[in-house]
């Protein structure tokens, strides 16, 4: 690997990152290019404020950020620290907004990352301009600080060059040359760089430089305001350049920093102003005005709220004024994480985009493992794939729209299930129409329209009493949520599952194929349906997948998303005998469970139901009523039933036969959140939330979905190694108080010290308690012991309990 050619583009604080840690690691063939000067090159990193505050509800960008601080404090420019680590203060000025630093500690703590929630007199004590009588309180992270990006560009180019790595200025990307659907040489205006690998830290410029190579990047530049104090009185006679902490007041979109005797304010609260990349201005352009690229003209008029906040929240910037000011370009992204990875199309393009200051030194690393080992060793960054969107997720309208909502949402509190506003109603499903006669509550779910619950079925609240949880647990949920749930254990639902990923492996490599990606022997007769896992080299978990031999050299995979569907790409044979196709679109599922499943077939089908005719975990083709369909004897509910398969034109044609013949068995249609209950009471895991790369199956609690006698898959060799080595596991924790639902991410404590951070969570209905599955060391994971988790500002009683929580013989699914 060391031998590879390979050009980064952007000298940025993330191409300047990368090619420090890419050659740390022993690789020497390294150039990177850059259109502007060193280190000053004109894009973000020149302009950017610096502020690095950890706190974030997702794990990686926690941990990026993490990293990024740690290095940076590390590394010296002319004998002074990149970082300026005068620590982090958000305060809260709303009794709303003070609930959410709490739950923002709880994020910090899970993570790993020092913090505490402080007083009023406590965040004056650390910033003394905050006005005492206006704050309530405030969210205090001592480890966070000042990034002093071009001393990190400039330090981390010189230990680059240290090791031979070459570094051109004033080289404008200007084509690609793609040969074989492989990259092989990067244009530049200065002549053609030969490359085996090319990675793009353009920034601002990235949806520029990716489409030279026919990649649309989801991303977008906006402008986002920074201004500059003069000099405040009260800060007379400061000489070092920041003393105090910096500083977030979220709750009206605003930051500030120290800057001797002045402030950086930034602002974000104003309408967001989104620029192509294709606009932005030239270098020589630049050069020609005295302004870099990246930094529009300041507007004082979209300023005016941000000056007036401060001068009441920071009484003594009333002595001064706005003496300079600029709107800089950021990148912002659709879900608002970056983009890393390899391009799916073109081999050897990679992208390190969307990345901030903040997480810049951590996506280095990741990047850099990632290239040399072929997977990232210390962190899981599934959530940062560039692979990870659908179609209809790069189309320019929707990120457009996606990305300007996200920069207005950027300090907002946000529910973990509160859905986008726009764009909706993208995706479909053929049940759609018939939801929303029957009242549906819809959350979208990789842009489907997915009911949660059914406003029809408030009759049930008649039949069940059905708890109440804590306001945050309220949101987005109705007692309903319950009573389906209830109803589905009692009698029989319906429950659209078309939003899963469905895809064909076929051919006369397709069994071999999936031997070799999947942990599980899928060799089985034709009708065997099997839950298995990919893992990555190094033991992983990549995803979980349920694949059903439907021929000879015919399956199916129930999968989670696009990723996998790249990572089966990824794999296939070159010889042409495997081909994938994503069948989603054109087909559609409901799962159809509960205890009088089969009678609800009984007079529609011919085919035979019972446990001989079609047993557990089997699937067999069938016609019900006059609809030809796939039936999968499985259910992620924990009760008896199948998940049905049809094609989209006959799926209304289902749904409208299914719901007719069970009335008479007192049928209902049930959401999504009934749904997640159910399934937490059979403990059955999710990737993503409950799982991800950085857990092994054995850890996870999925040994069982693990045949290491079948021969070799991907990651078998150093699975074997994990099993020998564990240290936590995914353990199942139950709740008395109904009041005192979670909803994931909080931390867990074990004699008032965190110890793990829960994972899914909801409230059981048919067991009548709180559930949380979360990462614990093996030493607090017994079976009863007592713990606390860590909800808003108060602890929450919990125990370690046996699982699964419901039906643990398997009675009910096998019935």
């Amino acid at each position: 690997m060391v031998g590879r050619r390979t050009v980064i583009i952007g000298a940025g604080v993330v191409g300047a990152a990368l090619a420090d840690e890419l050659s740390a690691l022993g690789w020497t063939d390294i150039t990177v290019l850059d259109q502007g000067d060193l280190p000053a090159t004109g894009g973000s990193s020149s302009h950017a404020p610096g502020l690095v505050f950890q706190a974030s509800g997702s794990k990686v960008l926690t941990d990026l950020a993490r990293y990024t601080v740690e290095k940076l404090v590390s590394l010296q420019h002319e004998g002074q620290s990149c970082f300026l680590q005068v620590g982090g203060l958000e305060v809260a000025t709303t009794p709303e907004r003070l609930a959410e630093l709490h739950r923002r500690h709880g994020w910090l703590t899970s993570w790993g990352v020092e913090a505490e929630v402080v007083d009023a007199d406590r965040c004056v004590e650390l910033h003394d301009l905050v006005d005492r009588d206006l704050v309530l309180g405030g969210l205090w992270c001592p480890t966070d600080g000042l990034a002093k990006a071009l001393w990190a560009v400039e330090a981390q180019i010189e230990r680059a060059k240290s090791r031979g790595v070459r570094f051109l200025a004033r080289h404008e990307v200007t084509d690609m040359v793609v040969e074989d659907g492989k990259v092989s040489a990067v244009v530049t205006d200065h002549g053609e760089i030969p490359a085996d690998i090319v990675v793009s830290c353009a920034g601002i410029w990235g949806p520029k430089v990716a489409a030279l190579v026919g990649l649309d990047l989801p991303l977008t530049p906006l402008a986002h305001q920074l201004a500059w104090t003069g000099d405040i009185p009260q800060l007379k006679g400061q000489t070092e350049e920041a003393v105090r902490p910096i500083l977030r007041h979220q709750e009206s979109g605003l930051y500030y920093r120290d800057r001797y005797e002045g402030l950086g304010i930034g602002y974000y609260h104003h309408e967001p102003m989104p620029i192509e990349a294709t606009e932005i201005r030239s270098m020589e352009e630049a050069d020609q005005t005295g302004n870099m690229p990246s930094v529009l003209a300041f507007t004082p008029e979209d300023f005016e709220p941000a000056w007036e906040e401060t001068q009441r929240l920071l009484p003594a910037t009333s002595e001064t004024k706005v003496e300079e000011g600029i709107n800089g370009l950021f990148s912002f992204t659709t879900d608002g994480m970056p983009l890393l990875g390899e391009s799916r199309e073109v081999k050897g393009f990679w992208v390190a985009e969307a990345v901030w200051v903040t997480h810049s030194a951590g996506v280095g690393r990741a990047v850099a493992e990632w290239l040399a080992n072929g997977y990232c060793e210390s962190f899981d960054i599934h959530e940062c794939d560039v692979n990870r969107f659908e179609d209809y997720q790069v189309a320019p309208a929707y990120v457009l729209e996606r990305d300007c909502q996200n920069f207005r949402e950027v300090y907002d509190i946000l529910h973990p299930l509160q859905p986008m506003d726009s764009p909706r109603n993208v995706r479909l499903s053929p049940f759609f129409s018939r939801e929303e006669e029957l009242d549906a509550f819809f959350l979208p779910a990789n842009g489907w329209e997915r009911p949660h619950w059914y406003g029809a079925n408030a009759h049930l609240l008649e039949r069940y009493d059905i708890p109440t949880p804590n306001d945050w647990a309220a949101k987005y949920w109705d007692p309903i949520v319950g009573a389906e749930a209830k109803a589905t254990r009692e009698g029989v639902a319906m429950y659209d599952m078309t939003a899963l990923k469905r895809i064909t492996v076929t051919g006369p490599g397709a069994t071999e194929f999936l031997q070799k990606i999947c942990t599980g022997d899928v060799d089985k007769s034709v009708g065997a349906v099997v839950y298995t896992l990919l893992l990555d080299v190094d033991g992983g978990i990549r995803s979980d997948i349920t694949v059903a031999r439907l021929g000879k050299h015919h399956y199916q995979v129930g999968a989670n998303g696009a990723l996998d569907i790249d990572w089966f790409e990824r794999h296939l044979p070159e010889d042409g005998t495997v081909q994938i196709t994503d069948i989603t679109p054109g087909t559609c599922c409901i799962g159809l469970w509960g205890p009088k499943a089969r009678d609800v077939l009984a007079g529609i089908t011919d085919a035979d139901m019972t446990n001989d005719g079609l047993k557990y975990f089997r699937a067999k083709s069938l016609t019900i009523g006059n609809v030809p369909v796939t039936a999968w004897r499985l259910s992620y509910v924990g009760e008896l039933g199948w998940e049905i398969y049809t094609t989209a034109d006959l799926g209304q044609r289902l749904w409208d036969t299914l719901w007719e013949a069970g009335q008479e068995h007192g049928i209902i249609a049930a959401g999504r959140g009934a749904f997640n209950s159910l399934r937490l009471e059979k403990g059955y895991r999710s990737f993503g939330g409950d799982m991800t790369n950085e857990h092994d199956p054995y850890e996870a609690g999925l040994g069982f979905a693990v045949k290491l006698d079948k021969g070799d898959f991907i990651g078998r060799d150093a699975l074997i190694e994990r099993k020998e080595n564990q240290t936590k596991t995914l353990a199942c924790l139950t709740i008395d108080s109904t009041d005192d639902v979670v909803l994931g991410k909080e931390p867990v404590f074990a004699d008032g010290k965190p110890v793990g951070y829960v994972t899914s969570a909801a409230y059981g209905y048919t067991i009548e308690k709180g559930i949380a599955y979360a990462w614990l060391p093996l030493e607090v994971a017994e079976i009863g012991t007592e713990l606390e988790i860590g909800y808003f500002d108060k602890r929450v009683k919990a125990v370690v309990t046996a699982e699964p929580l419901f039906d643990p013989k398997m009675t009910r699914l096998r019935g």
